[in-house]
């Protein structure tokens, strides 16, 4: 395993990151959040953006010699009420338009009692807890050096207008609104009738028709109709009875990412506070129906999976866990499962804030992002 740390200045010397780069070759990351691999090689990343400014959030392109370049620039981001910077948390691919989802920002704030929200009067955007559609050409993702998105930009997508910018060199990216969800729910408490439930999407997949996107806030999958915006509830995750003394009565169960399995989606789920390590899994969801059921289990906190498949089948699973004692800050992990979800080896341990993973098929390698110090890693499969 191959780890690129950054320094504090989040600049970072990646020669060699994935094998082809040169001398001088860098690469800047602001928190990244997921990861995709295109078609030509690249890695799109989304990346959460920095606590201060407000809206400094991006999708960048990595090339295979450890290159950054801007896509776009200027998303939604800003504090949350957990003192935790987001902004985008989701990409998806289908074709050349890139799905993008944006996280909660700032759209509550602390109330006065621990755990709980009130609505924040003026958020730092107004499309937070959304879908954007990113679209742009393959020279584009070969070239561009990318465009930025203004506050007045972000009013007009919530306006339902599409967005036609053009780079530096006249290359077009247009941005529009799929679906913006609401911000945050009632959720009024014997302490505090003005509690509130934010939403948080954190992931996101597509078919020719629908998005389904996984809320982190709400603790479900939307399924979004992509021509009309229109969603609806496919599948939520209850409440599961807390087996220890320390925490609540009971535990959330917090969607974390999102992927297709063949004609079927995997969900992991993370146990929400107090984070008690083996009751987080994956789930197989059936798209149509929303009837799921528990893949793998036993997981300490699963933020990623991804199937291995072979001449059409799933032959492995890849589960990334963030944390092995989420409360003291312990590392993550990555393990392989075989194709009945049965645990078979520990690929990599000591990871830190582990967020997303890709898969290369082309070297056989697994790139994990770390949010926290922003770094990549090359993880080889054996």
């Amino acid at each position: 395993m191959n780890r690129y740390s950054f320094p504090a200045s989040l600049a970072l010397s990646v020669i060699g990151l994935l094998g082809l780069a040169g001398p001088g070759a860098a690469v800047e990351l602001l928190r990244p959040s997921k990861l995709v691999l295109t078609p030509l090689g690249n890695l799109l990343v989304a990346e959460v953006g920095t606590a201060d400014p407000v809206n400094s959030s991006r999708v960048s392109i990595v090339d295979a010699g450890g290159n950054r370049r801007t896509l776009i620039e200027g998303l939604p981001s800003a504090i949350n009420a957990v003192n935790l910077p987001t902004g985008a948390s989701g990409l998806y691919l289908r074709g050349r338009t890139l799905f993008v989802t944006i996280g909660e920002g700032n759209v509550t704030r602390p109330g006065p009692f621990p755990r709980t929200e009130v609505a924040n009067p003026t958020p730092a955007s107004p499309i937070f807890s959304s879908v954007l559609a990113v679209h742009f050409s393959a020279d584009a993702e070969r070239n561009t050096t990318g465009v930025a998105l203004t506050l007045a930009d972000h009013e007009a997508l919530k306006e339902g207008r599409r967005l036609v910018r053009f780079d530096a060199d006249g290359r077009r990216i247009t941005v529009g609104l799929v679906v913006d969800v609401p911000d945050f729910v009632p959720e009024p408490l014997p302490i505090l009738a003005t509690n509130v439930r934010h939403s948080h999407p954190y992931g996101v997949v597509a078919d020719d028709e629908f998005l389904y996107v996984v809320d982190g806030g709400f603790n479900l999958v939307h399924q979004v109709e992509i021509d009309t915006g229109l969603y609806e509830t496919l599948v939520s995750f209850p409440l599961t009875p807390n087996p220890t003394a320390f925490g609540p009565r009971m535990i959330e169960n917090v969607p974390t990412s999102i992927r297709w399995d063949g004609d079927r989606l995997l969900v992991t789920v993370l146990s929400g506070f107090p984070f008690i390590a083996g009751l987080s899994q994956v789930r197989a969801i059936d798209p149509d129906s929303g009837a799921n059921f528990a893949l793998i289990t036993g997981l300490a906190s699963a933020i990623d999976v991804l199937p291995l498949r072979e001449d059409g089948e799933t032959v492995a699973y890849l589960a990334l866990e963030y944390s092995l004692a989420h409360l003291a800050g312990g590392p993550g992990r990555l393990r392989i499962f075989d194709a009945d979800g049965n645990p078979v080896a520990v690929l990599a341990g000591g990871l830190v804030t582990p967020s997303s993973m890709a898969y290369d098929p082309r070297t056989g390698s697994v790139i994990v992002a770390e949010i926290n110090p922003g770094d990549l890693l090359v993880i080889p499969l054996p």
